[in-house]
């Protein structure tokens, strides 16, 4: 799947795809409370009230950078929480590849957060080490939220993630720390986003007067527009993260800013009373101001 804004292109690499059941997510999300969202129905979720989610990385290019904005699951991976995370072997690689996008042509990669679904294909097992997947890239990590990782990991899957996706980066030169608002480059800036994780960012595309934001895990599906005070269970500060909701979507709504989650595909947020809803557009489409 891909969007055009202004002189930047985005492109979506799937690397798993869900229908089902949240509630290890997103507990509120009945289906029978998603069948009230008729919007939802069918970009978003089934007539049944299933939600559509998936893990997916995107490569945004700019008329001088080709960046991989999150890094999914990854291979070989051990000591996740969901069974179906460890050992996987797909050929995720080779599809980023066969679209133009080889491993060695990417100069950067931005990690919204550091969760195990957003960094895993950060690094790949090559002789029994965690090397670079992205040898030529420069990581940027936030900050706030590599400290946050790097000092309070504790459960069992939060150690093992930074331990084979984040600090093999670190030991191989490769990571550079930033504030949560940092400018990456003329058309890309970090938004501060923090509730899901301590140092979460958010990523703001701005091109030849047209706009994009990808916001990673500010919301995990579209029913939180609507229903803003739907926290994950996998948020770090609830109330937070509600407050950052309400915030980043109060900001973009009615503006042709094209909208992109970490778990969702892209949109247009409109405003629905004293909340929000969100309007599909199409892949491949190319959006203007």
């Amino acid at each position: 799947m891909r969007w055009t804004v202004g002189r930047v292109r985005i492109t979506k690499f799937a690397e798993l795809e869900t229908v089902g059941g949240t509630r290890f997510i997103l507990p509120q999300a009945t289906p029978e409370e998603i069948r009230k969202l008729s919007w939802l129905t069918p970009d978003f979720a089934t007539e049944e009230g299933r939600l559509k989610m998936s893990i997916h990385t995107m490569v945004v290019e700019t008329p001088t950078r080709r960046i991989v904005v999150d890094t999914g699951l990854g291979n070989d991976k051990q000591g996740r929480s969901v069974p179906v995370w460890n050992n996987r072997t797909t050929p995720f690689l080779e599809m980023m590849s066969a679209a133009g996008f080889a491993p060695d042509t990417i100069d950067m990669v931005i990690c919204t957060h550091l969760h195990v679904d957003h960094v895993g294909w950060n690094t790949r097992l090559v002789d029994g080490r965690w090397i670079p997947t992205f040898a030529n890239a420069r990581y940027i990590f936030g900050r706030t939220e590599y400290e946050h990782w790097r000092d309070h990991s504790a459960a069992p899957d939060e150690t093992a993630t930074f331990a084979d996706s984040v600090q093999p980066i670190v030991d191989a030169g490769k990571a550079e720390l930033v504030a949560s608002d940092a400018v990456i480059s003329d058309e890309l800036t970090l938004i501060p986003t923090p509730g899901h994780s301590p140092g979460h960012v958010s990523l703001h595309i701005r091109s030849a007067g047209a706009e994009a934001v990808l916001t990673a895990d500010v919301a995990h599906h579209p029913c939180q527009m609507a229903r803003l005070d739907w926290s994950s269970t996998v948020d770090a500060d609830p109330a937070q993260a509600i407050a950052t909701r309400q915030a980043l979507f109060s900001r973009f709504a009615e503006t042709a800013t094209l909208v992109i989650g970490g778990h969702f595909d892209a949109g247009i947020i409109r405003r629905d009373g004293a909340a929000f809803r969100f309007e599909a557009i199409g892949a491949a489409a190319v959006h203007s101001p």
